[in-house]
């Protein structure tokens, strides 16, 4: 496990989505920042950063670590085809449901809080970028 908790919670939830099976194709990975170039999302782009870490009292020695995760999905579409975001709009759920209540193989330590989808889509990413681009944020607790 790398040494930083949320660090090794996103690689976990990368090798989770990995080991799914999608409606649509997509490229997994954790990243920084989900800037891509256009042509290069051909396929959907899911990028897992790294977002906020909150740590309370759990008992004198031991803290209560709540992980947030971002998970972009992002792909050049034509903004026009309710069909072709339909159905990307079905992965950004199948992501989630494929997170949802379920332990991380890779960390098993960590227990899943909740699940938020905020921004569902993006208006203007879809107008000025004919982008699609959506934000699931899933938070996980661990106990360190």
């Amino acid at each position: 496990m790398a040494d930083s908790t949320i660090i090794a919670l996103a690689d976990a939830i990368v090798a989770k989505l990995q080991e799914g099976t999608f409606s649509l194709p997509c490229e997994i990975g954790r990243g920084y920042r989900p800037v891509v170039e256009l042509p290069a999302l051909a396929v959907a782009k899911v990028t897992v950063i790294p977002k906020s870490l909150a740590i309370s009292a759990a008992t004198r020695a031991d803290g209560f670590y709540d992980c947030a995760v971002d998970i972009g999905v992002q792909r050049k579409v034509n903004a026009d085809d309710s069909a072709e975001l339909d159905a990307l709009m079905s992965l950004v759920e199948e992501l989630g449901d494929h997170l949802r209540g379920k332990k991380l193989d890779g960390f098993t330590a960590a227990v899943w809080l909740a699940l938020e989808n905020e921004p569902v889509f993006a208006p203007e990413h879809l107008e000025q970028h004919r982008q699609f681009t959506s934000v699931l944020t899933v938070t996980y607790r661990v106990r360190r």
